[in-house]
């Protein structure tokens, strides 16, 4: 066994323990730590001098990525601009760690196993619910049940606190972006029928509003090939009596008064009517 390969693929950081048990000899353990292939960065610890450094940071301080930094991790939609989320073992006496860094000393719903570094995703969305704006964590929820990496029976099974349940009983696997999601929970005081990723003339549209209008989000990497079918098919709907809206990220997450304001004016003037 190479004790190298075994350290890339665990993300660069690893337990000696979990490499002697691999195959690893003591003896060559050693040897790579003089020849500096290997480091130490907590006692019982290793890393690749080119690891992970949010990973190795975690080793070396006994914590695990966890929060918005694992969804993160995870391929979940998080807000821009977060800072780093770590849990700590509740009840460790000290964690020495980065001013800036956000430390969670929250009992975890599923046991984390001692050679983690980044937390369980049933943790990190518990702590994204005590943590974040409710609007934020619904948008974070509703990526993993997108992604079908966590369903609402398997949730449903934990004793969740309560602002964990508060977003479990409003999260719907259905919105394909965290930017749908934020759209949908804006405008459900409008009592009209909102229906995310609907399908309207051969294609989905990111929301349906009423009967005729089309809500389409544009991501920041909307642009080329991509746009010009949009544009085609915006074409299409309004061939077809539909109202296509398109907004930008921009719109939605800075200027989003503006963009209600529209939405209200054709909602008043019936364009979502049949």
């Amino acid at each position: 066994m190479d004790p190298v390969e075994e350290l890339r693929a665990r993300g660069g950081v690893g337990r000696v323990r979990d490499l002697r048990a691999a195959g690893a000899s003591q003896h060559a353990l050693r040897r790579l730590k003089e020849s500096g292939t290997i480091t130490t960065v907590r006692q019982g610890w290793v890393a690749l001098p080119d690891a992970d450094p949010q990973l190795r940071g975690a080793a070396a301080r006994g914590v695990v990525l966890s929060c918005v930094t694992a969804a993160k991790r995870h391929g979940l939609w998080v807000p821009e601009r977060s800072p780093l989320h770590v849990a700590a073992p509740p009840h460790a006496a000290r964690i020495e760690v980065p001013a800036k860094v956000v430390v969670h000393w929250a009992k975890p719903i599923v046991p984390r196993p001692p050679d983690a570094t980044v937390d369980e995703l049933a943790n990190a969305l518990v702590l994204v619910a005590q943590c974040q704006p409710y609007e934020t964590a619904l948008v974070i929820w509703e990526s993993a049940m997108n992604k079908r990496l966590v369903d609402s029976a398997y949730l449903r099974a934990f004793e969740l606190p309560p602002a964990a349940r508060a977003v479990l009983e409003r999260a719907r696997p259905f919105a394909d972006s965290g930017l749908e999601t934020i759209f949908v929970s804006r405008l459900r005081w409008m009592n009209v029928r909102l229906l995310p990723q609907a399908w309207v003339v051969d294609r989905q549209v990111d929301l349906l509003i009423g009967e005729r209008l089309v809500i389409q989000i544009d991501g920041a990497t909307h642009t080329g090939a991509q746009r010009t079918s949009d544009i085609a098919h915006d074409a299409q709907l309004v061939l077809r009596g539909y109202h296509p809206l398109r907004f930008s990220y921009e719109q939605v997450m800075d200027r989003w008064h503006d963009v209600q304001a529209v939405i209200m004016e054709a909602v008043a003037q019936g364009k979502h009517l049949a």
